[in-house]
């Protein structure tokens, strides 16, 4: 992303290293939910819910590693992977900062791009913010009014004081509740976009699991309202990641996890550093026809954008994922990925309409 300006966008040697990496058969990006403790009871969460690993397993019941083991697994795992970029979660990740101030630098050495994803109930360990690669995202769940109740003890007033000197990203959720007074989505982006610890902003909406039923979950015209209104404000709060063609993905996702590029180029672990997360960061059954997350609407809008005018990048991910199938069947440690598979792949066609300059498959849902 263009820092600058919060536009979204690649550099040149991240575009290319993501498709290397694809070609030589691994997903580019990689999570790891490093622990099953939190502190924290959000209403919603999908981590802990019943049907998050399957239903055969819990987050909370599964075991999970300390110490040298930890940062060991960590390790691994990411040399087994090759990922480009790794977001470690939770549970929440802080209550394992020792290990974390061991195991970043090390993947950073490794040239790998790090995210630990917190609430900020702990306080965020200063020396991190001198690690190249290395970002940490705090989770805001609307303003004090919302989000206290929902992630207390991670309270507005002791996420100021733990962010406090460092430089951090917000990812903002958006429930349904947040979106029945007009000025709130302004309200929010204008406190946080006026820190000078926030360095961007992305949002996300609210995704139910199938059959949910759930006070959170926006209507349809809510979210196409929300999308629209984030898009307008953008120019305004210039930390905000979202354009229009974003805004149009958030309306139109892909319907299912085989239609997701981001659920097609991620590989993510549950706290025991063996349980795979299927079919996304979600886990369980999530409700592809109300996805609301940054990172694959994002992804989504990316992937009906022509590269060089010439072919839709989705269309290069559907050829490098092929290739990259066979290529990594070669390595004594590949494990193809469900979503890679040759028998049952069949390539993205819902990607979002495009505006002016952007690649468009108009209302084709086939």
């Amino acid at each position: 992303m263009n820092q600058s300006t919060g536009k979204p966008g690649l550099l040149v040697s991240q575009a290319l290293a993501a498709w290397r990496s694809i070609l030589l058969g691994s997903t580019p990006m990689l999570s790891i939910e490093i622990t099953r403790e939190c502190p924290l009871t959000c209403p919603g969460c999908y981590a802990y819910g019943d049907n998050h690993l399957g239903g055969t397993a819990t987050l909370r019941n599964l075991s999970d590693f300390r110490g040298t083991d930890l940062v060991d697994g960590i390790v691994a795992l990411v040399r087994q992977h090759r990922p480009l970029h790794v977001s470690l979660v939770g549970g929440e990740p802080l209550v394992r900062h020792r290990e974390l101030s061991r195991a970043l630098p090390i993947l950073s050495e490794m040239n790998v791009h790090t995210m630990v994803v917190t609430s900020a109930v702990i306080p965020i360990p200063r020396e991190w913010m001198n690690i190249p690669r290395v970002r940490v995202a705090v989770s805001v769940d609307g303003l004090p009014e919302h989000h206290d109740v929902r992630r207390k003890p991670a309270t507005y007033e002791r996420i100021l004081q733990n962010i406090a000197g460092c430089e951090v990203n917000v990812h903002w959720t958006i429930t349904r509740p947040m979106v029945q007074r007009a000025e709130y989505l302004e309200e929010f982006l204008a406190f946080w976009n006026a820190r000078t610890e926030v360095v961007r902003l992305w949002a996300s909406l609210y995704t139910p699991q199938k059959d949910e039923q759930s006070p959170e979950i926006l209507i349809p015209p809510e979210r196409r309202e929300v999308a629209e209104k984030l898009a307008r404000l953008q120019p305004r709060y210039n930390k905000l990641l979202m354009n229009a063609g974003i805004a149009r993905a958030i309306q139109v996702p892909p319907r299912t996890p085989r239609d997701c590029m981001f659920s097609r180029l991620s590989t993510n672990y549950s706290a025991d550093l063996r349980t795979r997360v299927e079919p996304c960061i979600f886990g369980g059954a999530p409700d592809c026809s109300q996805c609301g997350c940054a990172i694959s609407s994002g992804l989504h809008w990316l992937g009906g954008v022509r590269a060089s005018r010439l072919v839709k990048i989705g269309t290069l991910v559907n050829i490098s994922v092929a290739v990259g199938s066979v290529v990594g069947s070669f390595r004594r440690d590949y494990c193809e990925h469900p979503r890679w598979s040759r028998k049952q792949h069949r390539p993205m066609h819902n990607l979002v309409p495009s505006g002016k300059g952007e690649a468009s498959n108009g209302s084709r849902r086939d």
